[in-house]
């Protein structure tokens, strides 16, 4: 930057004396946005300007440059024209830019970092600017102070903060909060106070400041306390800044209050009377004494022991166990025995003047000693318990017990007592002599645990009793059991993988590893069924899907950890229930239907066929009609589609539709499918005669047309198609001088003159032409009369046309009589008999004549009949270019059957 700055006003070091250094001061609050006015360095430089902006007149017009975009020029934004200062788009956050000190400045220009500034709460951005051209050159130092709000919250480093104060604390104990808040904002926006929610009356905050300005909260303690009475306090600590309005931050101050031994032993009695006979056994309990010190831990462990005033021998009679206090029988009373004995006994605690007890022993003497009872064991017995397996045969033997007086005196019985499967019974052939054996199986599963006894008296009434407890031992006699032999699950399709099931649950009477069960999945089980092996979670790890398998059927295993292991096993059944997750499906994508024209209204066209994979509600399919349903309708439960009224291939020979089929899921699933109806054409149309028009019309022919010459043609249409549209022509009736002179071709209906016209042949020849179609089952036809004036002119039209109206009708495949045409010379008048005689013979002679001739014209005509015998009458008659095709209401079409 100096580099370009040497650069720059190298050329004009000539002007040096008009350049000085300024430096402009400024302050805005942070968090400002953008475009907010900063100054106006060229209104604060006071530069030549109008209405705040350089004159125009100014040449080269005043310009304003940040000598360098740094780390402070992102922050503002400078008008090179008008020197105006605004912030810019990227928000100053004080907080995060003055993170080093309190005195921590941001350099712009020649950015560098620097702890001078106006007040020690100072947070400066530095930004030179170059003012030109060289006439008002200067490099202004701009200062930015950003001032802080108030945008942060006190906030405390932990969530929970635990103090400990020992309960012995005396009053105004201060104790420092080694987690105090922190807030970044500075001054007043900083932390000021702190408080507590609740000072249970002996608890106080007080803050204390240091000298780099940091406020610590202390704990102090307003009240006694006691552990014993409350040994913890849960409170919430609050941090308050000097903000407006101001933000709190908060945490959880737990108060410990630590034990000290201010608490000593103490016993709930001061004297305690037992009695004693003097028969009693060694070990007998005696009694138990108990204090009680209200401290913990060490503070509050006891010991006891007697005291120095108790003699040697009572301490020997009777044992003392200084941790639990048990005054236990240690020696054999006898004779010589005390019969009162004082046990003053001390509770002792750590630095504590002990706690006194005295027990009062009185032993009462007896005068004849009890029966006794000797227990010999068969059974496995440790400490006066026998342990028995279950499932022992019946009449196992526990042990052999002796009885006897010791005195000799007396004599002794005994028996059992207590409930179980047990018998005492004499051991013959022995007196005296008893055996315990059991009555039948013990069952573990049923009671673990029993307590007899042998009791023995004598004839004095002494009774004597030996306790024995017998324990069951546990065998693998029990299987697991399920809780349901069958489990029945449903679970929806699609569901995610490894999705639970169900948790199975199976029990085993039997006690520790033999009692413990296993779950396995039986052999039939598919493999992507899992089960956990010690909690019984049956999960599946992938997606069902119902369509392609709807039950699943299978075992599931539960085993015990005994030896031999026991199993049960009990079935699963999983019901994969149905989603709509399938659209209808058409059998085809496209169905054809060829349906014959003239099909009564309502009749069944075809059948969709159309499947939903889906069960129930989701797989109920609708179909509808979206195209064509004024003429169309489908049956939604059969899938028939039906046209409402008769159709008519001339009209219209296909139809396509489109049938969409809905579900009944939510939401529903929809697919289409094209269906094209073909009709097939029905011979319902005759064949359609255009020419000639009229039956009335008729044509001249010239008696010197050569014989093969084309005279005319029947042209007509048919608008069925195939072979009910081949058209056939020919003549079923004639009339005329010589009606066998014209024939008609029977493909295209040209006529021809077969032979030379004759004087003779002139007149009118009447043509019934039948023009048949090729139909099925019944061939449809059309007849037109061609009238044929065989003439050299025709001279008199009004004529003709009266015999036309005068000719009586064709009768078919019969010859019509000539018609006699009046010659066009005038009639010869008879002048006399002689001329008539003449007439006449002339006549015979030409008759005989004429007969002779048509013999000849009669074989000559059989003879050219054989030679078209062979020829096709019925053929199609292609449409050529003359026919008006707008009369045609469809274009033949190839029709193939389904």
């Amino acid at each position: 930057h100096l580099l370009l700055f040497l650069l720059f006003v190298g050329p004009f070091n000539c002007f040096a004396s008009y350049s000085r250094a300024t430096e402009l001061f400024y302050s805005l609050n942070e968090g400002l946005p953008a475009g907010v006015l900063i100054g106006s360095l060229a209104r604060d430089l006071r530069l030549p300007t109008a209405g705040g902006q350089p004159p125009a007149s100014l040449q080269p017009p005043l310009s304003f440059t940040l000598a360098s975009h740094g780390l402070g020029g992102q922050y503002v934004q400078l008008d090179n024209r008008s020197g105006e200062l605004h912030t810019s788009a990227v928000e100053i956050d004080r907080e995060a830019l003055c993170v080093e000190s309190s005195g921590a400045t941001i350099l712009g220009g020649s950015a560098a970092v620097s702890s001078s500034s106006p007040s020690p709460e100072s947070c400066l951005l530095l930004l030179d600017v170059l003012v030109l051209p060289q006439e008002y050159f200067r490099l202004v130092k701009v200062k930015i102070a950003i001032r802080d709000v108030n945008d942060n919250a006190p906030r405390f480093p932990v969530p929970h903060i635990r103090l400990s104060v020992p309960e012995n604390a005396p009053v105004n104990t201060r104790l420092a909060i080694e987690h105090p808040a922190l807030d970044p904002d500075m001054g007043t926006n900083s932390v000021q106070t702190y408080r507590l929610r609740d000072n249970y009356g002996v608890f106080t905050l007080d803050v204390e400041e240091n000298e780099n300005g940091e406020r610590t909260p202390y704990l102090i303690v307003m009240g006694a306390l006691d552990r014993e009475a409350q040994d913890e306090y849960v409170t919430v600590i609050v941090a308050e800044d000097g903000g407006t309005p101001p933000l709190v931050g908060s945490a959880t101050l737990t108060i410990g209050i630590s034990d000290i031994n201010d608490n000593c032993p103490q016993f709930n009695d001061s004297q305690l009377n037992v009695t004693l006979y003097g028969n009693s056994s060694l070990g007998t309990h005696v009694a138990t004494v108990h204090a009680v010190d209200m401290d913990l831990g060490s503070n509050a462990q006891i010991t006891y022991s007697y005291s120095q005033k108790v003699p040697q021998p009572s301490r020997d009679l009777f044992h003392l166990n200084e941790s639990t206090g048990a005054i236990t029988l240690s020696s054999k009373i006898d004779g010589d025995t005390p019969r009162l004995h004082r046990l003053i006994i001390l509770g002792n605690g750590p630095g504590c003047i002990p706690a006194v007890i005295t027990v009062l022993v009185t032993i009462i003497k007896v005068m004849m000693r009890p029966p006794e009872v000797v227990p010999r064991f068969i059974a496995n017995e440790v400490e006066g318990v026998v342990y028995l397996k279950e499932l022992e045969p019946i009449n196992t033997p526990i042990a052999f017990f002796t009885i006897k007086d010791p005195d000799e005196k007396y004599k002794v019985s005994c028996y059992l007592d207590g409930d179980g499967p047990f018998r005492l019974s004499p051991y013959k052939p022995y007196n005296n002599e008893y055996l315990l054996e059991t009555t039948k199986p013990l069952d573990f599963e049923t009671q673990q645990l029993y307590e007899i006894s042998v009791v023995a008296w004598n004839s004095e009434g002494f009774h004597v009793k030996k306790v024995i407890k017998v324990q069951v031992l546990d065998d693998n006699d029990n299987s697991p059991v399920f809780s349901e032999q069958l489990i029945e699950l449903s679970i929806e399709e699609n569901n995610v993988p490894n999705a639970f099931l169900t948790k199975l649950h199976a029990t085993d009477a039997d006690s520790g590893e033999r009692g413990q069960v296993s779950y396995f999945l039986g052999p039939d089980a598919p493999s992507y069924f899992a089960l956990d092996k010690t909690t019984g979670v049956l999960t599946v790890s992938t997606q069902l899907d119902r369509e392609e398998k709807e039950k699943y059927r299978y075992t599931v295993k539960a085993v015990d950890s005994g030896f031999p292991p026991r199993e049960s096993i009990a079935t699963v059944t999983i019901t994969v229930l149905d989603k709509n997750d399938n659209s209808p499906r058409f059998i085809n994508k496209d169905f054809s239907f060829f349906v014959p024209e003239n099909f009564p209204g309502f009749g069944e066209i075809g059948v969709i066929s159309v499947t939903d994979a889906d069960a129930g509600q989701n797989g109920w399919v609708a179909l509808s009609v979206l195209n064509g349903s004024d003429i169309f309708v489908i049956d939604t439960g059969k899938g028939v589609l039906r046209a409402k009224v008769s159709l008519d291939r001339e009209q219209q020979s296909s139809y396509v539709l489109w049938i969409e089929a809905v579900d009944g899921g939510d939401p529903a699933l929809s697919s289409t499918a094209k269906i094209t109806i073909l009709l097939l054409d029905i011979n319902d149309n005759p064949p359609l005669v255009l020419f000639p028009q009229s039956n009335m019309s008729y044509l001249l022919v010239l008696p010197s047309t050569l014989p093969g010459s084309p005279i005319t043609e029947v042209y007509a249409v048919d608008k069925d198609t195939g072979m009910n549209a081949v058209i056939a022509y020919s003549i079923i009736g004639r009339r005329g001088p010589r009606p066998e002179s014209f024939r008609i071709d029977p493909k295209t209906g040209n006529i021809t003159l077969e032979e030379s016209l004759m004087q003779n042949d002139y007149g009118l020849y009447r043509l019934l032409v039948k023009v048949s179609d090729h139909g099925y089952p019944e061939p449809l036809h059309s007849t037109v009369m061609v009238n044929l004036f065989v003439n050299d002119t025709v001279s008199n039209e009004s004529y003709i046309e009266s015999l036309l109206r005068k000719e009586p009708d064709i009768s078919v495949e019969e010859k019509q009589p000539q018609i006699s045409i009046e010659p066009t010379h005038k009639k010869m008048e008879s002048a006399s008999c002689m001329p008539t005689l003449v007439a006449l013979s002339i006549i015979s002679l030409g008759s005989i004549a004429l007969v002779t001739g048509m013999g000849i014209y009669i074989c000559l005509r059989k003879g050219k009949k054989h030679h078209r015998a062979d020829e096709n009458l019925e053929v199609q008659i292609p449409l050529n270019g003359r026919i008006n095709l707008h009369m045609l209401e469809k274009k033949p079409m190839e029709i193939s059957n389904i």
